[in-house]
């Protein structure tokens, strides 16, 4: 895989809160013309685009904000079990640490509560900036 794809309102709160998740700002830019209309089919598009990397480098997230043409759906609020994009899930040696980072920047357990697995892992689901759903696992073994 090369990128995971989430369009937001607010790009620098998104930047913000997934640089406290421990993701680097690869680069930003804005991408806009007739080429990139014929990718996503929207026609003449002007996008701000935001790569942020994962720390293991093996991974990255495009966070884009379209400046034109306008958004014409919000799934951000969207419950679990809704069909399409549902959540990116993030490993994290420490999720009590993770959360409290995470907090000054929006993140609320879905559930109010860290679920155990087993004894395999300890996972949560938060909403972040604009809703945006996430998953957290820490390793246990």
């Amino acid at each position: 895989m090369d990128n995971v794809g989430i369009v937001v309102e607010d790009l620098s709160a998104a930047i913000e809160f997934f640089s406290a998740l421990g993701l680097s700002l690869d680069g930003q830019t804005v991408v806009e013309g007739p080429w990139a209309g014929r990718v996503t089919g929207l026609g003449e598009q002007r996008v701000e685009i935001a790569m942020m990397a994962t720390p293991d480098g093996h991974s990255r997230l495009e966070l884009s904000r379209f400046i034109e043409p306008d958004v014409v759906a919000d799934h951000r609020r969207a419950p679990v079990n809704a069909l399409g994009y549902l959540r990116v899930m993030f490993a994290v040696d420490d999720l009590d640490e993770t959360l409290e980072r995470l907090r000054p920047h929006g993140a609320e357990i879905i559930s109010t509560e860290i679920v155990r697995f087993e004894d395999s892992y300890r996972l949560c689901y938060i909403r972040g900036p604009e809703g945006i759903l996430v998953g957290l696992a820490q390793a246990l073994t």
